[in-house]
């Protein structure tokens, strides 16, 4: 067989495994996110960059966000809403990133589920190659109180869109960020559901889920959330009060250790979280601890979720110690 024959295989063999307008195939088999037959491990950050004094997200900093992400050798980018900018997610994909696009339940009719508007954004966007999946609420089954009182209300929604998706996108996978491992209603009523994000706070330590998911499922997972925090409400386990950046350097590379030792049941995580948000707290002038988040209580180290100290980098782009250790885990899966 001559080279230009072998050239040309192997050049039908890439194109057969994309769409036919070029769009990155993402797919799910035996438990793994592949992206045109290639395994896809998330390596992967949280990601709602909002600036001092303001509480709204905006992308001003995107290039040099992007430049420390391709750095710790982050290769996924999770938002907790649409990115509504062609511009945007071009430059995430010309770093050589996917994102993970969040839908709100009710987001005042703007691409939520609720009125349906997000299946708008989706067929807008669904031939980007910077998209990875659409991920259809962030711990709602902490909320049942948002649906009425009962649950199965936010599931059955869930659900349904997620069909709308299939209906509409053969080309990205559709997810749930859930609170810790779904229940058995959570499963049956959510069939639609192709990889199921996980937001796991099991101290330093979330090793104990991966074969609670095998015994249930056998659907793709990823840690949708999981990390630690860089402020010690009280001094515990040898870590001192107050900014600690080693607690949270410590804790990250426990949780890291043990997510990269599963990844025969664990497709990644997206670590939580980029950057330090002092918009969550308090004041958003200025960087308070304090903050609350439902079933928290498993933060490492001290079981308080500082939530305006999580991220790798603080507010001003500059690395915490536990940028390092991402960066170590990242640049050697």
């Amino acid at each position: 067989m001559s080279k230009y024959i072998v050239l040309f295989l192997t050049m039908v063999a890439f194109t057969a495994c994309k769409s036919q307008n070029n769009t990155d195939v993402v797919s799910v088999k035996e438990r793994q996110i592949y992206v045109n037959d290639a395994r896809y491990l998330i390596k992967g950050i949280c990601y709602h960059p909002v600036p001092k004094g303001s509480t709204q997200r905006n992308f001003d900093s995107l290039d040099q966000d992007l430049a420390l992400m391709v750095e710790a050798g982050i290769n996924t980018i999770r938002v907790y809403a649409p990115i509504d900018d062609k511009t945007v997610l071009d430059k995430i994909h010309e770093a050589g990133l996917k994102v993970i696009i969040g839908f709100g339940y009710k987001q005042d009719g703007h691409f939520d589920i609720y009125s349906g508007s997000f299946i708008n954004y989706v067929n807008t966007y669904k031939n980007h190659n910077a998209i990875l999946m659409w991920e259809l609420g962030n711990e709602y089954n902490y909320h049942p109180e948002w649906f009425e009182n009962d649950i199965k209300n936010w599931y059955s929604a869930m659900n349904n869109a997620a069909d709308l998706i299939h209906k509409n996108d053969a080309n990205h996978p559709t997810t749930t960020a859930h609170g810790d491992l779904p229940d058995a209603l959570a499963l049956s009523m959510s069939p639609n559901i192709d990889v199921w994000g996980m937001n796991v706070y099991r101290w330093d330590n979330p090793s104990t889920i991966f074969p609670e998911w095998q015994a249930i499922s056998n659907k793709p997972m990823y840690l949708a959330e999981a990390g630690g925090d860089s402020y010690m409400t009280i001094s515990k386990d040898g870590y001192e009060a107050g900014v600690n950046e080693k607690a949270q350097a410590d804790a990250n590379k426990h949780i890291l250790e043990a997510i990269f030792k599963a990844t025969d049941i664990c497709s990644g995580v997206t670590l939580f979280a980029f950057e330090d948000g002092w918009w969550k707290a308090g004041n958003p002038d200025k960087q308070d601890p304090g903050g609350w988040a439902p079933n928290s209580s498993g933060v490492p180290y001290d079981g308080s979720p500082n939530e305006e100290y999580w991220g790798i980098v603080d507010i001003d782009r500059n690395k915490k110690q536990t940028f390092q250790i991402v960066k170590d885990f990242y640049t050697n899966q």
